[in-house]
């Protein structure tokens, strides 16, 4: 990878540990973090929250809105290490669209490995009886260039080193 790379996506069903690379990949890199999941509307959250899955159309204005703020960010100068799904080839698409420099980090593993660490955490308001719809929805980044798989059974800390080491 160049070191002209902007944007880094952390991808993944909820539960993959997004949140977290992407955070430690923001303090590391160093770059500005940001969570897709803060750029829901209310309805959305309210949506997913009654257990419900959000439609590509739901999706939409969601992913316009992370994509202004990539490009706004980037213009500023600023580095972006953004926690998103990304479970949908077309979004990824709208991302690369954006002219933005950047590299998709794919976190993946085992249905029930992820199942076990969203019953473990409190507070998020994705309910594991939606990890199904997830990879249901999840269309595998096969043959994108610009995409680099992680396996998420492995410490937090050896995985921000595997991410690093993609963006050198």
């Amino acid at each position: 990878m160049s070191h002209d790379v902007r944007v880094v996506v952390v991808m993944g069903v909820s539960g993959s540990g997004k949140t977290t690379l992407a955070r430690a990949l923001a303090a590391a890199w160093p770059a500005t973090f940001l969570d897709a999941d803060d750029f829901h509307s209310e309805e959305a959250r309210a949506h997913m929250a009654s257990g419900q899955a959000l439609t590509d159309a739901m999706r939409q204005p969601w992913v316009d809105r992370i994509v202004g703020e990539l490009q706004r960010r980037v213009a500023a100068g600023e580095r972006v290490s953004l926690a998103f799904s990304g479970l949908r080839r077309r979004h990824r698409e709208m991302l690369r669209q954006a002219g933005l420099p950047l590299r998709f980090l794919f976190l993946h593993g085992e249905r029930e490995l992820i199942a076990e660490r969203m019953r473990a955490r409190s507070g998020h308001y994705m309910p594991v009886s939606l990890l199904d719809s997830q990879f249901t929805a999840l269309e595998p980044p096969r043959g994108e260039a610009d995409v680099f798989a992680l396996d998420i059974d492995v410490a937090p800390a050896r995985m921000l080193e595997q991410a690093l080491l993609l963006l050198e």
